[in-house]
């Protein structure tokens, strides 16, 4: 069943390349919306059938290179099985917003079709060699999507940043993986055998390296400060759906690597070094919203709380990993808490992005001080941007709120100062979308002088309902999460443990 969720977007990727050109764009578009919609219902049927307390299900082994101690080894727990769900459920939203796409529509869809494999990919994937080839697939996916897609020579410029910040950053993961290959006995790249075995305990300087090369590859993805440097070109130069997939999932795929591989194959260096981690978490919240907060480009700004939203997911991991002044149940609490971040995070951020989109189709400019009043002239806009402000910012309701409320629960005991340190965060995110909301929406209305003199249009239908869905799960999160936390607590419980051996 993996296996056909996984490959379903790459086999019809093929397929469309192998018809003839002469089929017009929307074929494709609607192809891709299809696919995503069949995608979503397969992994809805996934988790309709997923027991909650039955641990790694869904698996399947098949030999692959066995003398190298390398498999096709795929599965889903709790904390994987929600980011394949919102995987399916954010490509199928932005397939739908991609309806107004116009430039060179079949290799566009067939990249994100690719993205969307590489994705689900990963997210189940339990070979430290599978994970790492869809890591890097994912790279070179983007890198073509900005590149082709973006917004002119800044937008290639971008693309060869963020390839290079990327791929250095994969080429240190697979140092990492080699060096818990090598300490294996018997070798071996399976994540669940190296789990069980724990084959750095007692290492010392060695599986302190072996956590640096990881932690490294795993921050550049995330991203960290001070790894953080090719995302705001490109975000602000990615297309708006490229935007979205970048944040909304691909980001995802360093804080996912924190709580599989980093933290059960290397809980000894991981509780060694805790500390660190969530120092880099409490800095990434603080150092994300005050750069926010300057910035007069939308999308860039979006671009920023990213970085302060991931930081609270690395808070939340490092401070799973310090036994001194918490319990199990507060480990736990911060471990759902962050997996519950990435959910709301890709939902919430992949639908601003999207309406970013918006603002730079109807006024070629992401500059907010080339805005005022667009309230008066686009209410709908207007309403949707201010539901996705209002979520990113965390209030009550809404998914953010569920996140950060176990992050900083199960993180203060035993990290009191960092986390107090975090929370300020959370103030200056408020700060962040309330002074945009001001500046865009409110006041004396004012548009680009590079706009058509019949004045801009609201949100068309399919931007309407693409972004509606996301923060509309988003809002079903926040109102009743108990149908998403009973599926991440017992995974979460049980990552806390192995870290705690």
């Amino acid at each position: 069943m993996l296996s056909v969720v996984t490959f379903l977007p790459l086999l019809v990727c093929g397929v469309l390349l192998f018809l003839p050109r002469a089929l017009p764009d929307r074929a494709y578009a609607w192809t891709w919306i299809a696919t995503a919609a069949a995608d979503l219902a397969l992994a809805v049927a996934v988790w309709a059938g997923f027991d909650t307390g039955g641990g790694m299900q869904y698996e399947q082994r098949v030999r692959w290179m066995p003398s190298a101690g390398v498999g096709y080894h795929v599965g889903v727990d709790g904390l994987s099985l929600p980011l394949v769900a919102l995987t399916c459920l954010l490509f199928l939203a932005v397939a739908v917003y991609s309806l107004r796409e116009r430039r060179r529509v079949r290799p566009y869809v067939c990249l994100f079709l690719f993205l969307q494999t590489v994705s689900l990919g990963l997210f189940v994937a339990l070979d430290l060699i599978l994970f790492f080839v869809f890591f890097d697939l994912s790279i070179v996916g983007m890198f073509f999507v900005i590149a082709g897609w973006g917004h002119g020579e800044r937008a290639r410029a971008a693309a060869l940043k963020f390839f290079l910040y990327t791929f250095v950053g994969s080429l240190a993961l697979l140092l990492g993986f080699i060096g818990l290959y090598l300490a294996a006995d018997p070798h071996t790249f399976d994540i669940v055998d190296l789990a069980r075995a724990d084959p750095l305990s007692g290492h010392g300087l060695y599986a302190g390296l072996v956590l640096l090369a990881i932690g490294l590859g795993l921050a550049v993805k995330t991203p960290t400060v001070p790894f953080h440097t090719w995302l705001p070109p490109a975000h602000t130069e990615a297309p708006a759906a490229g935007s979205a997939i970048l944040a909304g999932i691909l980001l995802k795929m360093g804080t996912y690597g924190f709580v599989r591989i980093a933290m059960p194959l290397l809980p000894g260096s991981w509780r060694h070094y805790a500390l660190v981690i969530v120092i880099v978490g409490a800095v990434s919240v603080v150092y994300g919203a005050l750069v926010a907060l300057a910035q007069t480009d939308f999308k860039r700004m979006i671009a920023y709380t990213s970085v302060n939203h991931m930081g609270y997911v690395v808070l939340a991991v490092g401070a799973a990993g310090t036994l001194a002044g918490s319990d199990t149940q507060a480990r736990s609490l911060a471990v759902t808490g962050a997996v519950t971040q990435m959910v709301s995070h890709g939902l919430i951020t992949g639908a601003l992005f999207l309406l970013a989109g918006v603002l730079w189709d109807r006024g070629g400019t992401y500059t907010m001080d080339a805005y005022s009043g667009l309230a008066a002239h686009t209410p709908r806009f207007a309403a949707v941007t201010a539901v996705g402000a209002f979520a990113g910012l965390g209030i009550p309701g809404f998914s953010g709120f569920i996140a950060e409320f176990q992050i900083f629960t199960g993180s203060l005991a035993s990290r009191t100062i960092a986390t107090a340190v975090a929370l300020t965060g959370v103030v200056l995110v408020a700060a962040v979308f309330l002074t945009a909301l001001r500046r865009v929406f409110l006041g004396t209305p004012r548009l680009p002088p590079t706009l058509p003199t019949g004045g801009i249009a609201d949100l068309k239908a399919t931007e309407t309902l693409s972004t509606v869905t996301l923060l509309a799960a988003a809002l079903l999160i926040g109102v009743a999460p108990r149908w998403l936390l009973d599926v991440i607590e017992p995974a979460g419980r049980t990552l806390t443990g192995l870290v705690a051996r």
